[in-house]
């Protein structure tokens, strides 16, 4: 291996692994992301520790804790960790119920969750504009989708810099509220977006999806879901373990929920695609486009396959968990919980798979009625692991983060050896991740999805 010089992916110092973290450290654990109780409260946060010892496993609205007179936005659906902030952004500013001003965009810190910044607009000029989902481009950039286009956002000065050229909402411009859903901003959002290759990919209501050259914030080219059948839309977005993408298909653009047995698998490099039909006795991924949420559609980082939640109800089916074997082509259902007796089903897009132990964990609640929810943990091979209850409360849970994961696979530290030492490489946190660096290259990208080679 030739000299190594220090290396570093973001613009920040390498973290000593002797370093003391500060109490608390919400990047141990897992974080959810609360919708809440619309009409009445602001968005919330949850902060649970899968395997504390004490059984004292949850820490609630753990923003409004760690920021008195603070709150987030009306529905906030997504989070994402990125340069080690978290960007949470909501669909509105205020819930109507609430007291407290939030924002559609939200800044914290994510190891203390204070906050570093808020706002309560996307579109500069002020115009309607609903946030939905974020991603990071590079250590000064990100986009923000929202019901109205995709936005550049400047993360060094927390302004938003235009929109990304070619992802407007044709059909943006009427003076309806943006809580109606008949709306027209409801008919051409853009929602989950994915960073590959160079580029960032759109999920895109009304177009299909969108590819957009980052460095120059314009769409380059579009692929239709014409090419599942006529008249098809996207769901939305996720990346394989291998690096592939794979798009969940809705039977059209009209965010009526419905969804079709079928998935696209596309090559981020070549944007070649293809289409893969389910077997007729199961179902594609649901989608959300009507009442917007980033999906139940997550793909594990240890194992080369996809999860899903799918079923009969175009939009609240909630029982049936499939599995998705990339290598072998093979779709299974994974858990049925309307099998398990106990009346629980998975709420909205509330699952995730924890990226180094591969559990699985979900929300779940009865019906939309009951304050009573719990988070479930199954284990890859689907065996139930634990519940956590949790306190009653109307959580309408939505995205489960997962700190320590998304800080390994978004900023590493590559640090030059003393002579006669291994190479040691460490997460944004300090934690080490290894010392053979020839094969954690495989696995580190920089921003904008570019991948580290090292000689």
């Amino acid at each position: 291996m030739k000299v190594l010089k220090t290396l570093l992916l973001a613009s920040v110092a390498a973290v000593a692994p002797a370093t003391v973290a500060a109490e608390p450290d919400y990047t141990r654990g897992i974080i959810f992301v609360n919708e809440d109780w619309y009409g009445h409260r602001n968005s919330t946060l949850n902060h649970l520790k899968p395997d504390a010892t004490d059984g004292n496993y949850w820490d609630y609205c753990i923003f409004r804790a760690e920021n008195p007179g603070w709150e987030l936005g009306c529905t906030n659906q997504y989070g994402a960790i990125w340069n080690g902030r978290l960007y949470l952004i909501a669909k509105q500013d205020k819930d109507p119920g609430a007291t407290v001003q939030g924002g559609r965009i939200t800044v914290a810190d994510a190891r203390s969750m204070k906050v570093l910044h808020q706002h309560a607009t996307i579109d500069p000029s002020g115009a309607q504009c609903d946030g939905r989902g974020f991603v990071g481009v590079d250590e000064h950039k990100g986009y923000i989708s929202s019901s109205n286009g995709v936005w550049i956002f400047d993360l060094d000065t927390y302004t938003v810099k235009g929109q990304v050229e070619g992802t407007a909402n044709p059909n943006a411009g009427d003076d309806r509220p943006s809580t109606d859903p008949t709306g027209s901003l409801y008919h051409g959002q853009t929602g989950t977006m994915v960073a590959a290759a160079d580029r960032i990919f759109v999920a895109h209501q009304q177009y299909g999806l969108l590819i957009v050259d980052p460095v120059a914030d314009s769409v380059t080219a579009t692929i239709s879901m014409d090419i599942v059948s006529e008249g098809a839309g996207i769901g939305s977005i996720v990346k394989s373990k291998d690096g592939m993408l794979w798009l969940s298909v809705a039977k059209n653009v009209q965010g009526t929920g419905a969804s079709l047995p079928y998935l696209v698998r596309l090559d981020p490099e070549t944007l070649a695609t293809e289409v893969i039909a389910l077997p007729e006795d199961m179902y594609g991924p649901a989608n959300s486009w009507y009442a917007w949420t980033p999906d139940a559609f997550v793909a594990s980082q240890v194992q080369n396959c996809l999860y899903w939640k799918g079923g009969a109800n175009r939009w609240f089916s909630g029982t049936k968990i499939y599995k998705f074997d990339i290598g072998k082509r093979e779709l299974t259902l994974f858990i049925d919980l309307g099998a398990e007796g106990e009346d629980w089903k998975l709420y909205g897009c509330s699952m995730g798979v924890h990226p180094v132990t591969d559990d699985i964990y979900m929300s779940l609640y009865h019906e939309f009625g009951t304050d009573t929810y719990i988070t479930r943990r199954y284990s890859a091979s689907g065996e139930k692991l634990r519940d956590y209850p949790m306190i009653d409360a109307y959580w309408f849970p939505s995205l489960p983060l997962f700190p320590e994961g998304e800080q390994q696979s978004g900023v590493a530290n590559i640090a030059l050896p003393a002579e006669g030492q291994a190479l040691m490489i460490y997460d944004l946190q300090g934690r080490p991740m290894g010392t053979d660096a020839t094969s954690l290259a495989a696995g580190i990208y920089i921003r904008g999805g570019r991948k580290i080679v090292v000689r």
